[in-house]
């Protein structure tokens, strides 16, 4: 397995002590498949860690107990068990399962039960998705110094690592299960033991033939360069290997020239400059590299970056404009954000908003009701759930609100002194817009005054209790506005009589007052921008049936929020996509509860730099009435064999239609997207203005953000919409190292299909999927095409779903990436899945091919 050993182009001069990699076990041949790129170092806290350490586990209800906690050789996995090995069995995690590493007393189990250690002897786990934190206290200082720096090191590595480093080690790891007697030698039986880990249910005869071919030795052991060959044969990508031919010619080179025409059919900047850069960047051999030529590991090398991501990733960080009011933009929002399970039963806890605000929430909720001792508490009222303090829900916000999310940039501020890993160190990227506190108060006079007082004193300035300064009182601020450290309180009073609110509490709501809906006439006639109206998801769809355009229009000027049913035991969300459609900012969902819903959620805020604030649609932030247009999205799987196109650009005579006709450039630049723009009035039962604006084709790479606006929003099955622009995918063409769904079970191998959903406008909704593959999770491939129409492109995101096909039950899930449509790149792209509560399953990928046709 070949890979890149370095950093960047120009490695970091080493320190005094570098970190180097060394072998997990005993001496390997150059090469093979033993490097651990995750960095089993020379490193003096991972080194620590590698010998292992006596920690405490502090419970979440109370107690402890002593656990020797060792990092594996894998240089990822960390085992622990109890002090003499009498646990009923080690446990485990995984380094890239932890998403931030807290020091001292920063958690709600380790404030509670762990006042019996030193704060400097304490530090929290805290893991993606929904495990529970680990609260851990060492012995010493030191020791809980090494394993927080180790382990902060080993996750910045990990972040850095290329996507053939990360399958290069996971493949190590399995190979590592595999070799049952340690010898490093495989044979027969552990090959084909290995082959189910992989998900591989290869025919006996060939996996016999392919295990003779590699053991040269004639042992009938693979070990060494004869175990390199045969990963090597396994992880062939022959789709890659076909497209890099059919660029290259048959010389199997590709030239800075030759690459050129590649990145101007994927609509990327093609300049040789470019091309020149990217084959310094992700060429592997030295001597092409200097003749400015790219082998196929190159390509394949960049194919799998960043730069192959379906993702655009200009949309990575905040590119929208942030100046227009708040009611112009979608705002990430969690309903009952103290629940971690169900809300009649389950746990309260002050994590929950950590999550909720790492993971991009700029909305929490607080159910504030009367507590013992003057102090108010947050729960889900007349329920089992447990109660929390309203003061530490404050804190927990206060300390994480504006400290960043999971979206990770390089950061070369660490504590670190290997410069390989400072460079490499995860930062979160934090986003400085404001956070809305929806209080739902239940309190009496008295506490609500306390309440007041919590958060005057625990937010202090950052808590805005004053309009803006230059910004009128009686109108929105922009995001970019209140930028800062500032907070925006939403407060919702159950109390009818305003004799019962406290006016301390009050005081404190300056833009976003909660007022009972004074329905849609009366506040369209007298708007009133800074009150906020909450509905349930059954009044939300009611109105949007009955009145949708004039609950675009209320949406434009004013905040709305849409929350779940309170019926729901299970904490079940409601589609967030029909809220969007009607212009609801605050789509309040229960991020505890992973499903379609969660992953709408974050695919519809994955874009803008995670930053929780999306900017609306130009129909859904203006009256309607401009001009309107169709995309179809085609998604075809291709045969292995079929030719690939390779698109050009040909400009029509003229264009469709009868009513408008829009200037083409005189020369098409070279960075232009090989589409075909189209535009007609037919069949729309709504008139266009009366001057259509000329697409503009030139310098933007990305075809969604150069159309014609909608003339109206498409909001029932009733309405239509003029026909306009296609977006084409024409090959869904491989997955990449699905994961085993049944670990326990040796021979259970997935039967995967991919599933493609449009969700959009009801008329744009929309799923297809391929056939099934029989016992293949490790490199399926289709054979068919799938072929959507999507109206509204600006609101559209698409999913796509890897299930197990069960021909007597339910599907299983495999893994899913959702992302908005105006934000997915064209050309041979690589999809990254993610788990069900939105974990990285890296290594795993689909390869598609996206192409944007108007028709």
């Amino acid at each position: 397995i070949q890979m890149c050993t370095q950093m960047c182009t120009n490695p970091p001069t080493p320190s005094p002590t570098p970190c180097t990699l060394r072998t997990p076990s005993a001496p390997r041949p150059p090469g093979s498949p033993g490097l651990v790129p995750a960095g089993l170092t020379e490193d003096e806290d991972v080194q620590r860690m590698l010998q292992g350490s006596l920690l405490w586990k502090v419970k979440a209800k109370g107690g402890c107990r002593e656990r020797l906690f060792r990092l594996q050789e894998d240089g990822v996995t960390v085992c622990f068990e109890g002090r003499f090995g009498r646990a009923r069995s080690p446990q485990s995690f995984s380094v890239s399962h932890i998403e931030g590493v807290r020091e001292g007393r920063q958690s709600e189990g380790l404030r509670k039960h762990g006042a019996a250690f030193p704060e400097r002897h304490c530090f929290t786990l805290a893991f993606k998705g929904r495990r529970k934190n680990l609260d851990l206290a060492a012995r010493g200082e030191e020791d809980a110094r090494h394993w927080v720096q180790g382990l902060t090191k080993l996750m910045g590595r990990l972040q850095a690592m290329s996507q053939m480093e990360k399958l290069d080690h996971w493949i190590h790891g399995v190979l590592q299960r595999a070799d049952r007697n340690k010898d490093n030698k495989m044979s027969f039986r552990e090959v084909k033991s290995m082959l189910r880990m992989l998900n591989i249910d290869m025919d006996d005869v060939y996996a016999s033939k392919l295990f003779k071919e590699c053991d040269h030795s004639g042992n009938e052991r693979l070990e060494g360069r004869e175990l390199e060959e045969f990963c090597r044969r396994l992880l062939q990508r022959p789709e890659l290997e076909e497209l890099f031919g059919r660029y290259s010619g048959e010389d199997r080179v590709l030239s800075a020239e030759e690459l050129q025409d590649f990145l101007r059919d994927q609509g990327e900047d093609s300049s040789l400059r470019q091309a020149r850069t990217i084959i310094r960047t992700y060429e592997l051999n030295e001597k092409a590299k200097q003749q400015d030529l790219m082998m196929l590991d190159g390509f394949m090398m960049y194919l799998l970056s960043a730069a192959g991501d379906i993702l655009n990733q200009e949309h990575t960080k905040v590119h929208q404009d942030m100046s227009q009011p708040l009611s112009h933009y979608f705002i990430s929002s969690s309903h009952n954000t103290y629940l971690t399970r169900n809300q009649i039963g389950g746990t309260s806890s002050t994590e929950a908003y950590v999550r909720a605000l790492r993971a991009g929430c700029r909305c929490v909720e607080l159910d504030c009701w009367e507590g013992s001792d003057g102090e108010p508490v947050v729960y889900h009222g007349h329920t089992l759930t447990s109660k929390i303090l309203f003061r530490d829900v404050i804190e927990s916000i206060r300390d994480s609100a504006f400290e960043g999310m999971g979206c990770w940039v390089p950061s070369a501020r660490a504590r670190c002194r290997c410069p390989v890993l400072s460079a490499a160190r995860p930062h979160a990227q934090k986003s400085p817009y404001p956070v809305i506190l929806s209080l739902e108060n239940h309190c009496g006079l008295e506490q609500q005054a306390t309440m007041a007082r919590h958060m005057k004193a625990i937010l202090g300035d950052r808590l805005l209790t004053q309009p803006l300064q230059g910004q009128d009182p009686h109108h929105l601020p922009s995001p970019e506005v209140a930028t800062g450290t500032r907070l925006t309180p939403g407060w919702l009073p159950q109390a009818k009589d305003a004799s019962q609110v406290s006016p301390e509490l009050s005081a404190l709501v300056v833009y976003c007052q909660a007022v009972p809906f004074p329905g849609l006439a009366q506040a369209l006639s007298h708007p009133q921008p800074c009150q906020m109206s909450s509905f349930s998801e059954r009044k939300a769809r009611k109105l949007i049936k009955e009145a949708g355009p004039a609950l675009v229009r209320y949406n434009a000027r004013q905040l709305s929020r849409v929350y779940p049913l309170g019926l729901k035991m299970n904490s079940a969300n409601y589609n967030p996509q029909e809220m969007w459609n009607a212009g609801c900012q605050l789509v309040a969902l229960n991020f505890q509860t992973p499903g379609y819903e969660m992953d709408l959620n974050a695919g519809r805020f994955l874009p803008n730099g995670c930053c929780g604030y999306v900017l609306k649609p130009p129909c859904l932030r203006s009256p309607p009435g401009e001009g309107a247009r169709r995309l179809a999205l085609h998604i075809r799987v291709r045969t292995p064999h079929e030719p690939v196109p390779r698109p050009r650009w040909v400009p029509p005579p003229s264009l469709l239609g009868d009513t408008h006709d829009i200037p083409m450039p005189s020369q098409v630049p070279p960075n232009l997207l090989p589409v075909r723009c189209h535009l007609t009035s037919s069949g729309c039962h709504q008139p266009l203005s009366s001057q259509v604006p000329p697409m503009s084709l030139q310098g933007d790479a990305n075809p969604m953000s150069s159309l014609v606006p909608l003339t109206h929003l498409l909001l029932g099955p009733s309405c239509s919409l003029c026909p306009g622009p296609q977006l084409s995918v024409p090959q869904v063409i491989t997955a990449q190292q699905l994961p085993k769904l049944n670990r326990d079970k040796g021979s259970s191998i997935v039967d995967p299909f991919v599933r493609v959903e449009i969700h959009g406008i009801p008329a744009d909704c929309a799923k297809q999927q391929t056939h099934h593959k029989l016992n293949n999770g490790f490199n399926p491939r289709w054979e068919e095409t799938l072929r959507f129409q999507v109206r509204v492109p600006e609101l559209a995101l698409v999913r796509f779903v890897v299930e197990d096909y069960d021909s007597t039950s339910c599907n299983d899930f495999v893994g899913q990436f959702t992302l908005p449509l105006p934000s997915m790149r064209q050309g041979y792209r690589h999809i990254h899945l993610l788990s069900k509560d939105g974990a990285s399953l890296s290594p795993a990928t689909l390869f598609v091919h996206v192409r944007c046709k108007s028709l």
